[in-house]
Order: C-alpha cells, then sequence, then structure tokens
C-alpha cells in the first residue's frame, strides 16, 4: 500500500523558513522522481518542485526557484522541501506526490501559513 506522509508544515513569517518532510512507503522510493505540490485557498494544486531518481536533476516552477531547494535521501524514503524567503503567497497546503504505473498518489498535505 502506498503511503505518502507529510510534515513539517506551520506558521512563520514572511522572510522566514520550513523544512518539509515526506515520508513514502509501498513502492520502492529510489525507482522513481519525486515531486512537491501546492494548493492554495480558491485556487488550482501547482507543482512546486521535481527531483530525478537519484537526486541529479530537479526543476522548480518560476514563484519559487531560488527560494526553494528540493532534495532526497533514498536510504530514508524521505523527499524534502527547503523554503527560505518565505513570502505570505506561499500559503498554501503542500503536497507530496509520486507518480507510479500512471496513478498519482498523495498524500495528506501539510498546511504552510505565511504571516505576521
Amino acid at each position: 500500500q502506498v503511503q505518502l506522509v507529510e510534515s513539517g508544515g506551520g506558521l512563520v513569517q514572511p522572510g522566514g523558513s520550513l523544512r518539509l518532510s515526506c515520508v513514502a512507503s509501498g513502492f520502492t522510493f529510489s525507482s522513481l522522481a519525486m515531486r512537491w505540490y501546492r494548493q492554495a485557498p480558491g485556487k488550482e494544486r501547482e507543482r512546486v518542485a521535481l527531483i530525478s531518481i537519484f537526486g541529479s536533476t530537479t526543476t522548480y516552477a518560476d514563484s519559487v526557484r531560488g527560494r526553494f531547494t528540493i532534495s532526497r535521501d533514498n536510504a530514508k524514503n524521505t523527499v524534502y522541501l527547503q523554503m527560505n524567503s518565505l513570502k505570505p503567497e506561499d500559503t498554501a497546503v503542500y503536497y507530496c506526490n509520486a507518480l507510479i504505473r500512471g496513478n498519482d498518489y498523495w498524500g495528506q498535505g501539510t498546511q504552510v501559513t505565511v504571516s505576521s
């Protein structure tokens, strides 16, 4: 059974930092690219970042490039999202995603709120 469990969200002031984690199980983590998405109230879910199998390739949404860093630890079945210089517009529920044989799998999400 595929499981993705996110953690690390919370309330942070503008300019602050958070590190999100996603622990995966039920599939061969080291054989799949992994993604982080986010969804703000009233908006569509958008992809924030992607990381390749061994972490050699990463891509980012224009809105977060230079501020967010995606990484992974295949020994721990975990993907991370380091978020720096956070802005109020980064407020959203953040989701970990795995695409397995054409099917999308999602975690429960973790809320990130950027506010003073």
